[in-house]
């Protein structure tokens, strides 16, 4: 049991004794009872951040964990596929309804509420950063040990929407090996610094590819430095994801609670 020490300024959660001047934190749904809210952040697009974030909460979920996911990337949401949700989003008299994946897995994402899925969201920030508000205020999650949230890439307005309108407890940065992977990894987390949330660690995806035949692990996108730069901000790695082909058809299929990511495990069994 954490005791409070009434010092807000350096406390992320939103309860009845925060008495922080100038807090943006916005009010939870008053059907909802969510204990730990972790954001899952790139420094930039295409790191496979979304996956990351559909496997955390599957792998949660299996160890019998109550999760949501709150897909905060308005403008290219990918979580309801993966999931193989096709239905739309219901309200009633508590306020929306997150959908309900195969496992148990709570969702609410803008493509859930679009007509036509295929269509744009083409909004302006305050627009886009009001929608992600009112996924937290306005959507009756019910009781979760975890919310994960599915950040946009970037470091911008949407992701600051994020870092202050809720009470994120931790992040968890994802990248890829790449030559100019320390600089999108400093940049989430100065990010986070600057807003004073805990990194919890980092995933590396697309890691390196294993023959299914010799078994030989091949660096496809060149040799991992992430070790490296993990020592130099003092953060652990958390898994290092490899490329998978049957992992993919299984995301393509709506399958994404299939994928067994033993990598992940021991993450998960310390939050649990």
């Amino acid at each position: 049991m954490s005791i409070c020490t009434h010092d807000c300024s350096s406390c992320s959660k939103s309860c009845s004794e925060r008495k922080e001047e100038n807090s943006f934190l916005k009010p939870m749904n008053e059907y909802s009872d969510i204990k730990k809210v972790i954001g899952v952040v790139s420094g930039k697009g295409g790191v496979g951040k979304s996956l990351v974030t559909c496997l955390l909460a599957a792998k949660a979920q299996k160890a019998e964990l109550k999760v949501g996911i709150l897909d905060a990337d308005i403008t290219g949401p990918s979580v309801p596929k993966s999931f193989g949700i096709t239905s739309r989003a219901l309200q009633d008299e508590r306020g929306l309804l997150p959908t309900v994946t195969d496992s148990g897995i709570k969702l609410m994402s803008i493509n859930l509420l679009l007509e036509d899925v295929n269509a744009p969201v083409v909004w302006r920030g305050p627009v886009i950063s009001g929608v992600i508000q009112q996924f937290w205020s306005d959507v009756a999650w019910g009781e979760l040990d975890y919310l994960f949230v599915d950040m946009p890439p970037g470091t911008g307005d949407v992701a600051l929407t994020v870092f202050q309108s809720l009470p994120v407890d931790g992040i968890v940065i994802v990248t890829t090996p790449q030559d100019l992977v320390k600089m999108i990894v400093n940049k989430a987390f100065n990010m986070a610094k600057l807003m004073n949330v805990p990194v919890l660690g980092i995933v590396e995806n697309m890691s390196y590819f294993e023959c299914p035949d010799c078994k030989k692990r091949h660096s496809i996108f060149g040799e991992s430095k992430i070790d490296e730069t993990a020592d130099e901000l003092g953060v652990p790695v958390l898994a290092k994801l490899p490329i998978d082909p049957e992992n993919a058809k299984l995301v393509d299929l709506g399958r994404v609670e299939d994928i067994e990511a033993p990598e992940l495990d021991d993450f998960i069994n310390v939050i649990k």
